[in-house]
């Protein structure tokens, strides 16, 4: 099952900040695809991200340099700890949190909210009508807890079947 949240008010935010001195946020640059490759793979391995395992250097290239995308990376200590992909959608001038996750080294230790918490501060900052999110049964159990503490609130749900195969 596939669930949609969203938040429609900058008020609605609950941040999760904490202190993690030894963190930093970079934003990526589009002649780093190596870089967006690592992120994607290493966080998504786990949790069946498939759709972009096989771009291009070329393409990642191209999805960076879209002005209407985002993407920031969190290291510890030069190591990944995580990554999110805000990508602005101008059909309702929202902003959907398109990709987001820490790695398994950081699972327990209270950045997943830090992490979020910096993704949606960054995605208020575009001035959306709204941000909003998708979160599977595939995911980890905390996340759609997290986006939920964040002040996300669920406005649609599907089903649909995983390909066993990929």
């Amino acid at each position: 099952m596939r669930t949609y949240l969203q938040l429609t008010s900058a008020e609605l935010f609950r941040p999760g900040f904490s202190s993690f001195p030894a963190v930093t946020l970079e934003r990526l640059s589009p002649h780093d695809p190596a870089a967006y490759r690592d992120c994607y793979r290493t966080v998504g391995a786990a949790f069946h991200w498939r759709d972009r395992w096989e771009w291009t250097d070329e393409r990642i290239r191209a999805h960076l340099a879209d002005p209407a995308i985002t993407v920031c990376r969190a290291r510890r200590q030069g190591a990944l700890a995580g990554y999110y992909e805000l990508r602005q959608v101008s059909d309702d001038a929202s902003v959907e949190l398109a990709y987001f996750g820490i790695v398994a080294a950081e699972f327990g230790r209270g950045y997943g909210k830090q992490l979020l918490s910096c993704a949606v501060r960054d995605a208020w900052a575009l001035q959306p009508s709204r941000v909003w999110v998708h979160t599977s049964t595939l995911d980890h159990p905390h996340a759609l807890p997290n986006y939920v503490a964040r002040g996300f609130v669920p406005y649609k749900t599907e089903e649909y079947e995983v390909d066993s195969a990929a």
